[in-house]
Parts: C-alpha cells; structure tokens; sequence
C-alpha cells in the first residue's frame, strides 16, 4: 500500500516537474524569438522567475522523494548502527521541522499577499505566485516520511546482516 502511494507520489511530482521544465523553456524559447523579432514580451521576466521558482520547490520534493538531495550519507554509514539510527531521526526531525517552518511562514507570506497582482500582469493574483512556498515545504514533509520508511528497511536489513 506504501510503496504504491510513493510510487503514485513519485509519478505526480514528475509530472509536475516535466510540465513546469517544458513550460520554461518554451517561455524561454518564445521570449527570445520574440525579443530577436523586435517584439520584446512585457511579462516574460516575472512569469519566468515565477516558473523557476515553482520547478525549484517540486524538484526538492522530488529529491527529497529519492533521498537524492544534499547529505552526508558516506559519514552516517560509517557511523556504529545506533549512532547511525539516531543520526536518522534527528535529521528527520530537523528537515521536517524546518520545512514545517517554511509552510507555516509561506502561510503568513500569501495572508500578507492578499489583494496584490504581478506588475505584468495585473490579473494574476500574487499569492497564486507564491502558493508554491507552503504548497512546495508540505511536498517536501509528505516526500521525507515516504522516502523515510525506504530508510528504516534498509537500516533494518543491514542490521540482519551484521547479526552473529
């Protein structure tokens, strides 16, 4: 049951990161044919940061989904199998927590938002924008408690291999 969730959440997340990747670079492509054809597009930059950022967060959670993100993980198998459990909850604790910092200031930022457009294009609510701060950290937390499990089963099975 597990494993087809994270596999239907692994499915989702690159869907979305596809679909993000494939809109920028056509934004990007567009933009300079029509910058080389003299007519530059008005809301090119601010659509493109927008995009950029958005592929940024659901990446990280993709990573996060594949434990392909940035980590020590030569120095924690070194480490003796109970320093090496302990060294696995406390980041767990720490990235979730950080990340449920993230959601609940990213929260507070679309509050703050409310009411505000993009320059360049006035009917696009800014908070739409920067949905993807709380919206990319709960991804994150949902990607670390699924890949985590992946973490405890091979913790376990190098345990068993390490028995008298």
């Amino acid at each position: 049951m597990r494993a087809s969730l994270r596999a239907k959440f692994e499915r989702l997340l690159e869907s979305i990161v596809l679909i993000l990747l494939g809109s920028l670079a056509a934004l990007v492509v567009v933009a300079v044919l029509f910058r080389k054809a003299g007519a530059s597009i008005v809301w090119y930059d601010e659509v493109a940061s927008v995009l950029l950022a958005w592929l940024t967060y659901y990446c990280a959670s993709l990573a996060a989904l594949k434990r392909a993100h940035i980590g020590f993980p030569k120095l924690v198998l070194a480490a003796p199998l109970r320093l090496r459990r302990l060294l696995y909850a406390a980041r767990e604790i720490i990235v979730i927590g950080f990340f449920a910092i993230v959601a609940w200031a990213g929260w507070q930022v679309l509050m703050v938002l409310e009411g505000t457009y993009l320059v360049s294009l006035p009917w696009v609510p800014t908070q739409l924008t920067q949905s993807v701060i709380p919206i990319g950290a709960v991804l994150f937390i949902v990607a670390e408690l699924l890949s985590f499990t992946d973490v405890l089963r091979a913790e376990a099975a190098a345990a068993e291999e390490h028995r008298p």
